[in-house]
């Protein structure tokens, strides 16, 4: 007789199979369904999440497929499993027992939202869980929020924004992690007994070592584009834990919020903490299919501007650091104009007055023009890319200070700093961190920016970096009694600031920056257009982060520069087209010194900046369907762009080892119309003699079913050869074969 496990909030119980259908919650997307049973009076039962149920299958499902396993685990009464929400109350009891009340739908202009509502059964707190489903993309974002109607107050030891049980089979798991200068390294492992977690507890920047972001591929080792796959996104600009727990179950249970860690949260009387939301979405086209979902998802509902093609800027900080001056930069200005850029954006090394920022000792806090350099101001910088016919941007890092700065002379209180210990610093051995919990400091910081902008009212762009973490753990403005509050706290106030901000000046662009690729995460997108995808600018690296930072992040979002060589961070040589052909897979822009180019490198670029122009809808707007990972190590990495009406595409072919006599796979192309046909078109070209492919066309099904034999090098002069080589292929969809 088959065996059959129930496991019902922790609990082994065999429990008796009842018709529940008026009780099945159904959570529906366009493509996905999340089922879930919510009887008034008992627990929350999980049902299922997957493919789309249709009205047949979901009267069935429950009599049929019910798993009796919980909706959200809770702590105290049904055995040492893993939980989603423990309550100390102010009683001392460490139980809780939440019971169904109620479900309430609403819908607005955009999504369905569906809140559960549960009261504990000897206790006056209620515990919400929210569902919104979108209805147009295939997102559910699902978040808790514990609300405590007693006068006295109690503590929260863990609160978890959601909880997915996932069925064991061969379940395989992609996240990403990384160090500085090599983020977004994708990490594939099968799913094993015990507990795997994920967690971030940097207080400022929380994707730099892992990412609050995870794909299951329920199928096997995952592929990318076919296969069942579930995505995870925790949308928090702060500390956080992803927990999976494979234990005796038919289950993986996964756990996804707030890093808890050295975070107990008392609840005061009446009071209510709302945890951060997580999406999640499925696809039956692998890891691709889910990243699509992402994109998508991010570009109409999370980023800022998701709509609004970027612009190719030139960065300032790698061709000339901070020896900012004001005929180097106008110098810069015109080189990116002439080359087609259209913003150039001065980097760090502008700013100060008692403490000038000659290096990264001095002057964070202090955000006045150092005259010196700038004798007649930002204005001016100003006036000359109008005149040009560039717009203007600049760097700011508002939540830090130095010790050597006026801000740090005046307000030594409104630095994060722990009672009774010593100062502890960061770069330059100077740096601190600004006390966001506290409303004066949060105020200052919503100044800086309010004051540079109204100033400056040409400014464009703003690239707001942040270089510290937390190293000593306390607030000089929350009581002793909650400095556990902190983490949480201080990303409460720096998400007001953003709020803030972003209300006020709707049309600002801003990038997220920490210390490269610190802040990639969709809690950040609603208030910044894109982040820096890392400090590390070599191509053949970045080919690695990008991919990875792809899995979740679209690439309108992903800043990817072309910069000089040998490479400022690794000392690679690599040459220009390559440099350009990967960062055209991301927002194209220049980091470094045009000055220092040779004529040829500056027409080149002109051209490549051209190419972009014309593939930046399609790769900015366009679906990506990843071919063939550089972390497979087949010294090939391909990835491609296409439209929503599969009428235009761009294929990125790159050589990542170099080795003799080595041979390559031809890749076939994805996400194509197998019955229309595309004239092919290669950019950025250097050979002297065309590809054979060339101008010829193709049907979409023999691109997908076999795809294109490229030559593995370039055809070139002797002296330009190298061992590295690159195409950008645009495919345009044609009526017929053209000569």
């Amino acid at each position: 007789m088959k065996r059959l496990y129930y496991y019902f909030i922790g609990m082994m119980c065999v429990l008796p199979i009842q018709r529940i259908s008026a009780e099945t919650v159904e959570i529906s997307t366009p493509n996905n369904t999340l089922a879930l049973f919510a009887k008034p009076g008992t627990s929350l039962e999980f049902l299922y999440y997957g493919e789309k149920l249709s009205d047949t299958d979901l009267r069935s499902f429950a009599d049929s497929q019910r798993a009796w396993i919980a909706g959200y685990p809770v702590f105290g009464m049904y055995g040492p499993q893993e939980t989603a929400l423990s309550i100390i109350q102010n009683d001392g009891n460490a139980t809780a027992e939440f019971k169904v009340q109620g479900v309430e739908k609403n819908d607005d202009d955009i999504s369905s939202i569906t809140t559960i509502t549960f009261e504990d059964s000897a206790y006056p707190v209620t515990l919400k869980l929210h569902y919104r489903a979108y209805n147009e993309v295939d997102m559910i974002e699902t978040w808790s929020e514990i609300v405590n109607n007693g006068k006295k107050p109690v503590t929260l030891t863990q609160y978890a924004s959601a909880y997915l049980p996932i069925h064991k089979g061969n379940v395989w798991l992609s996240s990403l992690y990384g160090a500085w200068g090599n983020e977004g390294q994708v990490e594939t492992e099968a799913l094993t007994f015990g507990m795997k977690e994920i967690k971030n507890k940097d207080g400022v920047r929380n994707t730099h070592f892992s990412h609050p972001e995870v794909m299951f591929s329920l199928d096997g080792k995952p592929c990318e584009n076919t296969g069942r796959v579930i995505g995870a996104a925790l949308c928090y600009t702060g500390n956080y834990s992803l927990r999976i727990d494979t234990d005796f179950s038919d289950y993986h249970h996964f756990f996804a919020g707030i890093n808890e860690d050295n975070s107990a949260y008392t609840l005061k009387g009446g009071g209510t903490f709302t945890t951060p939301p997580v999406a999640l979405t499925y696809s039956g086209e692998g890891l691709s299919g889910a990243s699509r979902n992402f994109h998508k998802w991010g570009r109409k509902y999370k980023l800022a501007h998701g709509d609004t093609e970027r612009k190719i800027l030139l960065n300032s900080w790698e061709g000339i650091h901070m020896d900012v001056n004001e005929p180097e930069l106008a110098q810069m200005m015109q080189d990116i104009a002439d080359m087609g850029g259209e913003l150039f954006v001065m980097d760090d090394g502008w700013f100060g007055e008692k403490y000038p920022r000659k290096r990264d000792d001095a002057g964070l806090g202090d955000w006045v023009v150092d005259k010196e350099k700038l004798p007649n101001g930002i204005e001016s910088l100003i006036e000359t890319a109008d005149k040009i016919g560039i717009k203007f941007g600049l760097w700011i890092e508002p939540e830090m200070a130095n010790t050597n700065s006026e801000l740090y002379d005046k307000h030594p209180d409104w630095i994060v700093k722990a009672a009774n210990r010593q100062l502890v610093t960061g770069r330059g051995g100077t740096q601190v961190v600004l006390d966001l919990c506290n409303p004066k400091v949060q105020d200052y910081v919503v100044g800086i920016v309010d004051n540079i902008i109204t100033k400056y009212p040409g400014l464009d762009y703003i690239k707001w970096d942040a270089n510290m973490n937390i190293s000593n753990y306390g607030s000089q403005h929350l009581p002793m009694s909650e400095q556990s509050h902190f983490a949480i706290e201080w990303h409460k106030g720096l998400e007001k600031i953003c709020k803030r901000i972003r209300e006020k000046y709707p049309e600002i662009t801003l990038q997220s920056c920490a210390s490269g690729g610190g802040r990639v995460n969709w809690g950040f997108m609603p208030y910044f257009d894109e982040f820096w995808t890392s400090d590390n600018t070599d191509a053949l690296q970045r080919i690695y982060m990008q991919w990875g930072t792809s899995y979740f992040f679209p690439a309108i979002a992903m800043a990817s520069h072309i910069s000089a060589t040998p490479n400022h961070q690794t000392l690679r040589t690599t040459p220009l087209k390559f440099r350009a052909d990967v960062a055209m897979a991301g927002r194209l822009g220049i980091e470094m010194q045009p000055k220092d180019m040779t004529a040829e490198e500056r027409e080149f670029c002109s051209r490549a900046l051209a190419d972009y122009k014309k593939i930046r809808p399609v790769v900015q707007f366009g679906n990506i369907y990843r071919l063939l990972s550089p972390f497979e190590h087949k010294g090939l990495a391909s990835l491609m762009y296409v439209s929503d009406e599969k009428e235009k595409a761009v294929f990125y072919w790159w050589r990542t080892e170099h080795f003799v006599n080595e041979h390559f796979p031809i890749i076939p192309m994805a996400g194509l119309d197998p019955n229309k046909n595309y004239k092919v078109t290669e950019l950025t070209r250097i050979d002297n003699v065309p590809l054979r492919v060339e101008g010829k066309v193709f049907s979409g099904k023999y691109l997908m079913t076999h795809g294109l034999d490229l030559p593995y090098g370039h055809n070139v002069d002797s002296d330009k050869r190298n061992s590295y080589a690159s195409r950008v292929l645009y495919l345009e969809q044609v009526d017929g074969y053209n000569d």
